[in-house]
């Protein structure tokens, strides 16, 4: 095995990345696996399995501050966990069998979905904030309330449960095939549709993705060491700079959810999500 310095800009990337990540709730991946197929030109399948391993890492370092700020709700992650975790093995086993290409695009349209229903749902909050619904809508009428290490009290209920055990299901088979879309089908439910405080529904998502994506990892890491020569090697060389940097990532975002401007970060972000979708199918076509 030969460790070169060939992706040290990675470092700062990938802090930046998980930043805006774990301040958003957003799955790493879903940034670092475009960036590997288009900007490093790597095979989709090694592109995903390399993203999942930088994610994992990332998100287990921002698991740490949600955990100490006891923003978790344990409840139901563990109600989203028994629908998430084996279809992220069911995903796993089955994206060795489909093309890369077509990995690719079920990629680029699952971004384009997600980006597209983050988009809606933050024009659906900027109308009901001029509408003034929104302003006392949990203070008598809550199934979960929940406090945190400062003592602030989050109340709220989580709607649809069916639609949610659904979107745990269909994220974990897309995190095992592509890298992504539990943590942002989960924002979608829980924030979007549900109105559940975004602290609580970050650190829950992230605490749900966490334990998905290291059953799916571990699936496409034993693939890499199985098949070992150029592919393991390059995939470390990859990691030795993507995991450090999602590390210290992990540490700043959690403390800048508390101050970023939500509804901005929603809509820019969904934007984005957009444009890669679009990009990464422009890509395929010529």
């Amino acid at each position: 095995m030969e460790l070169t310095f060939e992706f040290w800009y990675l470092f700062p990337v990938s802090i930046l990345i998980a930043t805006v990540a774990m301040g958003s709730g957003i799955g790493g991946a879903v940034f670092f696996s475009p960036l590997f197929m288009l900007a490093l030109k790597l095979d989709p399948r090694i592109a995903i399995g390399a993203a999942l391993v930088t994610e994992l890492f990332g998100f287990s370092s921002g698991l740490i501050a949600y955990y100490k700020a006891r923003l978790i709700d344990f409840n139901l992650a563990k109600n989203l966990l028994i629908f998430s975790v084996p279809a992220a093995l069911i995903g796993t086993y089955y994206s060795d069998a489909v093309h890369p290409d077509i990995l690719k695009s079920i990629f680029a349209v699952g971004l384009v979905f997600i980006g597209s229903q983050l988009f809606n749902a933050w024009r659906k909050e900027e109308r009901e904030k001029h509408e003034a619904i929104r302003q006392k809508e949990f203070e008598g009428n809550y199934e979960s309330k929940l406090t945190d290490a400062s003592g602030k009290v989050y109340r709220y209920t989580i709607c649809n449960k069916n639609m949610g055990r659904s979107f745990a299901a269909v994220g974990g088979v897309f995190v095992g095939m592509i890298s992504v879309g539990l943590a942002e089908l989960q924002e979608y439910h829980l924030v979007a549709r549900c109105k559940v405080p975004t602290p609580v529904a970050v650190a829950t998502s992230v605490f749900t993705v966490v334990i998905t994506v290291l059953v799916a990892s571990a699936g496409h890491f034993y693939e890499f060491a199985k098949e070992g020569g150029e592919v393991l090697n390059q995939v470390i060389n990859i990691v030795l700079f993507t995991i450090p940097g999602v590390v210290i990532g992990g540490q700043i975002g959690p403390k800048l959810q508390k101050v970023l401007p939500e509804d901005k970060v929603k809509a820019g972000i969904s934007i984005i999500f957009i444009a890669l979708g679009f990009f990464m199918l422009y890509t395929l076509i010529i």
